[in-house]
Protein backbone atom coordinates (compact mmCIF):
# COMPACT_ATOMS: atom_id res chain seq x y z
CA UNK A 1 0.00 0.00 0.00
CA UNK A 2 1.45 3.58 -1.21
CA UNK A 3 0.53 6.64 -2.56
CA UNK A 4 -0.60 5.49 -5.84
CA UNK A 5 -3.53 3.57 -3.56
CA UNK A 6 -6.71 5.33 -2.94
CA UNK A 7 -6.29 3.84 0.39
CA UNK A 8 -3.50 4.36 2.94
CA UNK A 9 -2.12 4.31 6.08
CA UNK A 10 0.66 6.49 7.15
CA UNK A 11 2.80 8.49 10.10
CA UNK A 12 4.16 11.60 9.18
CA UNK A 13 7.20 13.06 10.29
CA UNK A 14 9.56 16.34 10.69
CA UNK A 15 12.41 16.45 9.00
CA UNK A 16 15.21 18.05 11.08
CA UNK A 17 18.89 19.75 10.09
CA UNK A 18 20.55 21.44 7.23
CA UNK A 19 20.45 20.30 3.38
CA UNK A 20 22.70 21.43 1.37
CA UNK A 21 22.56 23.96 -1.29
CA UNK A 22 20.08 23.30 -4.11
CA UNK A 23 22.59 22.82 -6.64
CA UNK A 24 24.26 20.38 -4.50
CA UNK A 25 21.01 18.57 -3.46
CA UNK A 26 20.61 15.87 -5.86
CA UNK A 27 24.18 14.51 -5.73
CA UNK A 28 24.06 14.41 -1.77
CA UNK A 29 20.90 12.69 -2.11
CA UNK A 30 21.93 10.10 -4.78
CA UNK A 31 24.62 9.45 -2.85
CA UNK A 32 22.90 8.73 0.82
CA UNK A 33 20.22 6.56 -0.90
CA UNK A 34 22.99 4.48 -2.88
CA UNK A 35 24.69 3.79 0.48
CA UNK A 36 21.67 1.82 2.02
CA UNK A 37 20.53 0.35 -1.30
CA UNK A 38 18.36 -2.25 -1.21
CA UNK A 39 20.43 -5.44 -2.09
CA UNK A 40 18.61 -8.99 -3.56
CA UNK A 41 19.13 -11.86 -1.66
CA UNK A 42 17.06 -14.25 -4.19
CA UNK A 43 20.76 -15.80 -5.17
CA UNK A 44 22.20 -16.10 -1.31
CA UNK A 45 20.54 -18.38 2.08
CA UNK A 46 20.98 -14.80 3.81
CA UNK A 47 17.28 -14.32 5.98
CA UNK A 48 17.11 -10.95 5.33
CA UNK A 49 17.67 -7.35 3.50
CA UNK A 50 16.38 -3.73 3.59
CA UNK A 51 17.35 -0.62 2.09
CA UNK A 52 16.18 1.97 -0.14
CA UNK A 53 14.56 1.26 -3.58
CA UNK A 54 12.99 3.24 -6.44
CA UNK A 55 8.76 2.83 -6.26
CA UNK A 56 8.19 2.74 -9.68
CA UNK A 57 11.16 0.13 -10.43
CA UNK A 58 11.36 -1.83 -6.83
CA UNK A 59 13.56 -4.35 -8.33
CA UNK A 60 16.22 -2.83 -9.71
CA UNK A 61 17.21 0.47 -8.09
CA UNK A 62 19.66 3.25 -8.97
CA UNK A 63 19.17 6.44 -7.93
CA UNK A 64 20.92 8.38 -10.82
CA UNK A 65 18.58 10.16 -12.63
CA UNK A 66 16.24 12.70 -10.85
CA UNK A 67 13.54 10.91 -12.51
CA UNK A 68 13.87 7.96 -10.53
CA UNK A 69 13.25 9.45 -6.93
CA UNK A 70 12.59 13.15 -7.74
CA UNK A 71 8.82 14.89 -8.10
CA UNK A 72 8.96 18.50 -8.43
CA UNK A 73 9.38 19.26 -4.47
CA UNK A 74 9.16 16.07 -3.22
CA UNK A 75 11.50 12.93 -2.86
CA UNK A 76 9.46 9.71 -3.60
CA UNK A 77 10.71 6.62 -3.06
CA UNK A 78 10.60 3.73 -1.08
CA UNK A 79 11.41 1.35 1.71
CA UNK A 80 12.14 -2.18 0.96
CA UNK A 81 12.58 -5.47 3.21
CA UNK A 82 12.28 -8.99 1.99
CA UNK A 83 12.49 -11.85 4.38
CA UNK A 84 12.78 -15.52 4.16
CA UNK A 85 10.45 -17.53 6.63
CA UNK A 86 10.52 -20.69 7.09
CA UNK A 87 7.15 -22.34 9.34
CA UNK A 88 8.21 -22.91 12.67
CA UNK A 89 6.17 -26.79 12.36
CA UNK A 90 7.67 -27.19 9.30
CA UNK A 91 11.44 -26.26 10.53
CA UNK A 92 10.90 -28.58 13.45
CA UNK A 93 9.68 -31.73 11.70
CA UNK A 94 13.35 -31.42 9.04
CA UNK A 95 15.26 -31.21 12.36
CA UNK A 96 13.58 -34.09 13.67
CA UNK A 97 14.26 -36.23 10.47
CA UNK A 98 17.90 -35.19 10.54
CA UNK A 99 18.49 -36.21 14.68
CA UNK A 100 16.35 -39.15 13.54
CA UNK A 101 18.63 -40.18 11.22
CA UNK A 102 21.88 -39.02 13.07
CA UNK A 103 20.38 -41.26 15.63
CA UNK A 104 20.02 -44.49 13.46
CA UNK A 105 24.09 -44.34 13.00
CA UNK A 106 24.88 -44.41 16.15
CA UNK A 107 22.50 -46.59 17.85
CA UNK A 108 23.91 -46.35 21.60
CA UNK A 109 22.64 -42.99 21.73
CA UNK A 110 19.59 -42.24 22.95
CA UNK A 111 19.66 -38.57 21.71
CA UNK A 112 22.00 -36.42 19.82
CA UNK A 113 24.46 -34.31 22.23
CA UNK A 114 23.42 -30.63 22.86
CA UNK A 115 26.21 -29.50 20.69
CA UNK A 116 25.38 -31.84 17.39
CA UNK A 117 21.44 -30.70 17.93
CA UNK A 118 22.45 -26.88 17.78
CA UNK A 119 24.27 -27.97 14.07
CA UNK A 120 21.64 -29.95 13.28
CA UNK A 121 19.54 -27.00 13.73
CA UNK A 122 21.22 -24.45 12.04
CA UNK A 123 22.18 -26.69 9.15
CA UNK A 124 18.57 -27.82 8.45
CA UNK A 125 17.10 -23.66 8.72
CA UNK A 126 20.43 -22.99 6.18
CA UNK A 127 18.73 -25.50 3.81
CA UNK A 128 15.52 -24.66 4.07
CA UNK A 129 16.73 -20.78 3.68
CA UNK A 130 17.84 -21.61 0.53
CA UNK A 131 15.06 -23.30 -0.39
CA UNK A 132 12.26 -20.46 0.08
CA UNK A 133 11.72 -17.65 -1.52
CA UNK A 134 12.38 -14.48 0.40
CA UNK A 135 9.18 -11.87 0.70
CA UNK A 136 9.30 -8.64 -0.27
CA UNK A 137 7.67 -5.75 1.58
CA UNK A 138 7.83 -1.97 0.50
CA UNK A 139 6.63 1.25 2.17
CA UNK A 140 6.71 4.57 -0.08
CA UNK A 141 7.00 7.52 1.40
CA UNK A 142 7.23 11.45 -0.06
CA UNK A 143 9.26 13.88 1.25
CA UNK A 144 8.37 17.58 0.69
CA UNK A 145 11.65 19.26 0.46
CA UNK A 146 10.65 22.53 0.99
CA UNK A 147 8.64 22.31 4.66
CA UNK A 148 10.53 19.02 5.94
CA UNK A 149 7.74 16.92 6.46
CA UNK A 150 7.79 13.41 5.51
CA UNK A 151 5.05 10.74 4.95
CA UNK A 152 6.07 7.12 5.84
CA UNK A 153 2.65 5.33 4.01
CA UNK A 154 2.70 2.76 6.99
CA UNK A 155 1.45 3.00 10.40
CA UNK A 156 2.72 -0.12 11.99
CA UNK A 157 5.15 0.58 14.56
CA UNK A 158 7.45 -1.99 14.17
CA UNK A 159 7.95 -0.28 10.08
CA UNK A 160 8.22 3.19 11.50
CA UNK A 161 10.77 1.88 13.76
CA UNK A 162 12.98 0.10 10.86
CA UNK A 163 12.65 3.17 8.95
CA UNK A 164 13.08 5.57 11.37
CA UNK A 165 16.89 3.15 11.81
CA UNK A 166 17.57 3.36 8.50
CA UNK A 167 16.98 6.86 7.53
CA UNK A 168 19.71 7.45 10.64
CA UNK A 169 22.06 5.26 9.15
CA UNK A 170 21.67 7.06 5.80
CA UNK A 171 21.41 10.63 6.23
CA UNK A 172 23.94 11.08 9.35
CA UNK A 173 23.35 14.80 9.91
CA UNK A 174 19.53 14.74 9.66
CA UNK A 175 16.80 13.64 12.15
CA UNK A 176 13.50 12.28 11.77
CA UNK A 177 11.11 13.08 14.30
CA UNK A 178 7.50 11.83 14.49
CA UNK A 179 4.77 14.54 14.54
CA UNK A 180 2.84 13.40 17.97
CA UNK A 181 -0.55 15.64 18.70
CA UNK A 182 1.48 17.70 21.34
CA UNK A 183 4.08 18.54 18.51
CA UNK A 184 1.43 18.65 15.88
CA UNK A 185 -0.51 21.10 18.02
CA UNK A 186 2.13 23.60 18.94
CA UNK A 187 3.34 23.97 14.70
CA UNK A 188 -0.41 25.18 14.27
CA UNK A 189 -0.55 27.56 17.55
CA UNK A 190 0.79 31.27 17.17
CA UNK A 191 3.61 32.55 19.97
CA UNK A 192 0.47 33.13 22.67
CA UNK A 193 -0.97 29.94 22.23
CA UNK A 194 2.06 28.26 22.12
CA UNK A 195 2.13 29.28 25.83
CA UNK A 196 -1.27 28.44 26.94
CA UNK A 197 -0.55 25.15 25.39
CA UNK A 198 2.83 24.78 27.24
CA UNK A 199 1.07 25.35 30.41
CA UNK A 200 -0.99 22.70 29.72
CA UNK A 201 2.09 20.02 29.33
CA UNK A 202 1.99 17.48 31.08
CA UNK A 203 5.61 16.04 30.24
CA UNK A 204 8.77 16.76 32.67
CA UNK A 205 10.33 16.68 29.83
CA UNK A 206 10.91 17.74 26.13
CA UNK A 207 11.47 14.21 25.34
CA UNK A 208 9.05 12.79 22.39
CA UNK A 209 8.03 9.82 24.02
CA UNK A 210 7.59 11.72 27.17
CA UNK A 211 5.47 14.15 25.71
CA UNK A 212 3.60 11.49 23.64
CA UNK A 213 2.40 9.29 26.75
CA UNK A 214 1.98 12.14 29.52
CA UNK A 215 -0.61 14.63 26.84
CA UNK A 216 -2.79 11.37 26.07
CA UNK A 217 -5.24 13.68 26.97
CA UNK A 218 -4.59 16.01 24.21
CA UNK A 219 -5.81 13.34 21.32
CA UNK A 220 -8.65 12.30 23.33
CA UNK A 221 -10.00 15.56 24.10
CA UNK A 222 -10.29 16.22 20.66
CA UNK A 223 -11.82 13.73 19.26
CA UNK A 224 -14.59 13.98 21.57
CA UNK A 225 -15.16 17.48 21.05
CA UNK A 226 -15.77 16.40 17.51
CA UNK A 227 -17.76 13.69 18.74
CA UNK A 228 -20.38 16.00 20.41
CA UNK A 229 -19.94 18.30 17.34
CA UNK A 230 -20.44 16.48 14.76
CA UNK A 231 -23.90 15.21 16.40
CA UNK A 232 -24.64 18.96 17.14
CA UNK A 233 -24.63 19.53 13.08
CA UNK A 234 -21.47 21.98 14.08
CA UNK A 235 -19.50 23.41 10.71
CA UNK A 236 -15.73 23.62 10.14
CA UNK A 237 -14.09 26.09 8.28
CA UNK A 238 -10.12 25.70 6.52
CA UNK A 239 -7.97 27.84 9.07
CA UNK A 240 -4.55 26.48 7.83
CA UNK A 241 -2.84 26.90 4.66
CA UNK A 242 -3.12 24.55 1.83
CA UNK A 243 -4.89 23.59 -0.87
CA UNK A 244 -8.57 25.22 -0.06
CA UNK A 245 -9.00 28.75 0.52
CA UNK A 246 -8.86 30.13 4.29
CA UNK A 247 -12.86 30.57 5.31
CA UNK A 248 -13.56 27.60 2.75
CA UNK A 249 -16.27 25.30 4.51
CA UNK A 250 -16.52 21.72 5.17
CA UNK A 251 -18.00 19.52 7.34
CA UNK A 252 -16.83 16.64 9.96
CA UNK A 253 -17.79 14.50 11.90
CA UNK A 254 -16.87 10.71 13.54
CA UNK A 255 -19.08 7.58 12.78
CA UNK A 256 -18.92 3.96 11.88
CA UNK A 257 -16.10 3.19 14.59
CA UNK A 258 -15.14 4.39 17.79
CA UNK A 259 -12.48 2.58 20.57
CA UNK A 260 -12.28 3.78 23.83
CA UNK A 261 -10.77 2.81 26.94
CA UNK A 262 -9.90 3.13 30.46
CA UNK A 263 -9.24 2.17 33.61
CA UNK A 264 -11.79 -0.56 35.20
CA UNK A 265 -11.79 -2.74 38.40
CA UNK A 266 -10.02 -5.62 36.69
CA UNK A 267 -7.55 -3.58 35.08
CA UNK A 268 -7.68 -1.61 31.47
CA UNK A 269 -10.65 -2.34 29.39
CA UNK A 270 -11.51 -1.32 25.76
CA UNK A 271 -14.89 -0.99 23.98
CA UNK A 272 -15.12 -0.83 20.81
CA UNK A 273 -18.77 0.95 18.88
CA UNK A 274 -18.79 -0.27 15.05
CA UNK A 275 -21.49 0.80 12.76
CA UNK A 276 -23.45 3.87 11.94
CA UNK A 277 -24.59 5.50 15.02
CA UNK A 278 -27.52 7.80 15.45
CA UNK A 279 -26.90 9.34 19.02
CA UNK A 280 -23.67 7.63 20.26
CA UNK A 281 -25.95 6.40 23.09
CA UNK A 282 -23.13 3.12 23.81
CA UNK A 283 -20.06 5.46 22.97
CA UNK A 284 -21.57 8.08 25.42
CA UNK A 285 -22.55 5.25 28.07
CA UNK A 286 -18.75 4.39 27.99
CA UNK A 287 -17.56 7.93 28.38
CA UNK A 288 -19.73 8.47 31.55
CA UNK A 289 -17.64 5.33 33.32
CA UNK A 290 -14.52 7.20 32.89
CA UNK A 291 -13.06 5.85 29.11
CA UNK A 292 -12.08 7.58 26.68
CA UNK A 293 -11.64 7.98 22.92
CA UNK A 294 -8.47 5.95 21.84
CA UNK A 295 -9.38 5.94 18.13
CA UNK A 296 -12.02 7.12 15.92
CA UNK A 297 -13.19 7.12 12.22
CA UNK A 298 -13.42 10.79 10.93
CA UNK A 299 -15.67 11.40 7.76
CA UNK A 300 -14.75 14.87 6.22
CA UNK A 301 -16.44 16.40 3.15
CA UNK A 302 -16.27 19.25 0.72
CA UNK A 303 -19.41 19.73 -1.35
CA UNK A 304 -19.61 15.77 -3.62
CA UNK A 305 -15.43 15.34 -2.03
CA UNK A 306 -15.68 13.02 0.80
CA UNK A 307 -12.51 11.24 2.89
CA UNK A 308 -12.50 9.00 5.45
CA UNK A 309 -9.66 7.48 7.92
CA UNK A 310 -9.39 6.18 11.63
CA UNK A 311 -7.16 8.62 13.90
CA UNK A 312 -4.96 7.02 16.64
CA UNK A 313 -5.46 9.38 19.68
CA UNK A 314 -1.85 8.63 21.12
CA UNK A 315 0.15 9.17 18.12
CA UNK A 316 -1.72 10.43 15.27
CA UNK A 317 -1.09 8.14 12.79
CA UNK A 318 -4.00 7.61 9.97
CA UNK A 319 -5.24 4.30 9.14
CA UNK A 320 -7.57 3.25 6.46
CA UNK A 321 -7.17 7.26 4.61
CA UNK A 322 -9.82 7.52 1.99
CA UNK A 323 -9.39 10.06 -0.54
CA UNK A 324 -11.89 10.51 -3.45
CA UNK A 325 -11.18 8.07 -5.70
CA UNK A 326 -8.53 8.98 -8.77
CA UNK A 327 -9.38 7.12 -12.31
CA UNK A 328 -5.62 5.94 -12.67
CA UNK A 329 -4.48 2.86 -10.91
CA UNK A 330 -1.24 1.87 -10.42
CA UNK A 331 -1.01 -1.25 -11.98
CA UNK A 332 -2.31 0.45 -15.07
CA UNK A 333 -0.15 2.99 -15.45
CA UNK A 334 3.40 2.29 -17.65
CA UNK A 335 4.46 5.56 -18.85
CA UNK A 336 6.24 7.78 -16.90
CA UNK A 337 3.87 10.95 -17.40
CA UNK A 338 0.85 8.90 -16.02
CA UNK A 339 2.61 8.13 -13.07
CA UNK A 340 3.86 11.42 -12.11
CA UNK A 341 -0.05 12.73 -12.70
CA UNK A 342 -1.15 9.96 -10.62
CA UNK A 343 1.45 10.98 -7.96
CA UNK A 344 0.65 14.60 -7.91
CA UNK A 345 -3.09 14.25 -7.57
CA UNK A 346 -2.75 11.91 -5.00
CA UNK A 347 -0.63 14.02 -3.40
CA UNK A 348 -2.84 16.90 -3.67
CA UNK A 349 -5.87 14.98 -2.42
CA UNK A 350 -4.12 13.75 0.76
CA UNK A 351 -2.98 16.92 1.52
CA UNK A 352 -6.39 18.76 1.19
CA UNK A 353 -7.58 15.78 3.83
CA UNK A 354 -4.90 16.72 6.13
CA UNK A 355 -5.90 20.74 5.67
CA UNK A 356 -9.07 20.13 6.93
CA UNK A 357 -7.42 17.82 10.00
CA UNK A 358 -5.45 20.38 10.43
CA UNK A 359 -8.41 23.03 10.61
CA UNK A 360 -10.22 20.88 12.62
CA UNK A 361 -7.62 20.94 15.58
CA UNK A 362 -6.76 24.60 14.95
CA UNK A 363 -10.52 25.09 15.90
CA UNK A 364 -10.43 22.76 19.02
CA UNK A 365 -7.26 23.96 20.44
CA UNK A 366 -8.33 27.99 20.10
CA UNK A 367 -11.19 26.74 21.79
CA UNK A 368 -9.44 24.43 24.47
CA UNK A 369 -7.18 27.56 25.46
CA UNK A 370 -9.84 29.79 25.85
CA UNK A 371 -11.89 31.14 28.45
CA UNK A 372 -15.01 29.60 27.06
CA UNK A 373 -14.11 26.23 27.58
CA UNK A 374 -15.31 25.25 30.66
CA UNK A 375 -18.85 26.22 28.77
CA UNK A 376 -17.76 23.88 26.11
CA UNK A 377 -17.30 21.38 28.68
CA UNK A 378 -20.54 22.06 30.33
CA UNK A 379 -22.29 21.37 27.45
CA UNK A 380 -20.35 17.98 26.40
CA UNK A 381 -21.15 16.54 29.62
CA UNK A 382 -25.10 17.67 29.69
CA UNK A 383 -24.58 15.65 26.17
CA UNK A 384 -23.02 12.68 27.73
CA UNK A 385 -25.53 12.38 31.25
CA UNK A 386 -28.59 12.69 28.50
CA UNK A 387 -30.73 9.88 27.04
CA UNK A 388 -28.77 6.78 27.65
CA UNK A 389 -29.21 3.47 26.20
Amino acid sequence: MGVYSNTVSFAQYRVNGELPQQQERFEWLSAALQGRIFKSIEQSAEEQTEGWTCTDATDDPAFVAPGEFWRDRYLFFSYRRDQRRIPSALLKAHIGREERDYLTKRPELKRPPKREREEIADRTKLMLLTRALPAPSTVDLSWHMDNGLLTLFSSSGKVMERFEELFGKSFENLRVQVIYPYARAKALLDEADQEKLAALNQAGSDAALDEIQSNCWLGEEFLLWLLHGGLEGEGFKVCTKGQFDIGTPFSAWIDDKIQLQGGGEGGPQKVAVSGSQDKYLEARSALTTGKAISSAVIHLEKDELEWRFALNAELFTFSSFKCPPVKVEREGVEDLSERESAFYERMYLLEAGLQMFDSLLLQFLQQRLSDGWQTRLQEIATWLEGEQA
